[in-house]
């Protein structure tokens, strides 16, 4: 089964998080929920996570920002990933453990 590159991205990062035992799920992406929630949203010792993930040079549409600022503003962590920052995952959910 091929996989895009972001979907390798998302692949990678639910991994770090299984590791890492937090909870966390893939909101689905078909229309009928909210427009431009991020890929994985979970919670890790009892903070609120969402992550976007995109592949290379892709970047968050203005609605996926406003919604990861959102997520900020409401005291949660949200953050970008692509292949060359995911150590970030890991990095920014043990700063706040």
């Amino acid at each position: 089964m091929a996989r895009t590159p972001e979907g390798a991205v998302k692949a990678k990062v639910k991994k770090e998080l299984d590791e890492l035992g937090a909870y966390h799920f893939a909101p689905p992406a078909n229309g009928y929920g909210r427009m431009g929630v991020p890929d994985i949203v979970g919670c890790y010792r009892g903070y609120f996570f969402a992550i976007e993930c995109k592949a290379g040079r892709g970047k968050p549409t203005e609605l996926q920002l406003l919604e990861l600022e959102r997520i900020r503003e409401a005291g949660g962590i949200a953050i970008v990933v692509n292949e060359a920052n995911l150590e970030e995952v890991r990095s920014v959910l043990k700063l706040k453990a």
